[in-house]
């Protein structure tokens, strides 16, 4: 597989783990030290536990999302990736890096669509 494969398996991972409450895909896609943050005044933060409580209770599921995830991979350089995810009703911006365990997500910064 190529890192453009990798890289959009993660980010999959994560979307796809989302919208179904799938903890464990949520878990391999994230990065032991995730920001994420939403556009707005008060960015505040949202870590890797975080997210890996908010999908084991299924809050993705009551998302309205058509299910279609459209990933487009801005840039790669070397170790780290810059990603533009379009996913009813998110759209984010998503740095990942490349770790011994894969790429993983490490930052992210989103709205509602």
């Amino acid at each position: 597989m190529t890192d453009h494969d990798l890289i959009e398996r993660a980010v999959l991972d994560c979307f796809e783990g989302w919208f179904a409450g799938d903890r464990a895909r949520m878990e391999r896609a994230l990065h032991k030290d995730l920001v994420k943050r939403r556009a707005g005044d008060d960015l505040g933060v949202t870590t890797k536990q975080r997210m890996l409580e908010l999908t084991e209770r299924g809050e993705g599921r009551t998302d309205k999302s058509d299910g279609a995830i459209a990933v487009e991979i801005a840039d790669v350089y070397e170790d780290i990736a810059s990603v533009i995810v379009h996913a009813a009703p998110y759209h984010e911006y998503v740095h990942l890096v490349r770790t011994g365990e894969g790429w993983k997500i490490a930052n992210a910064l989103w709205r509602l669509a």
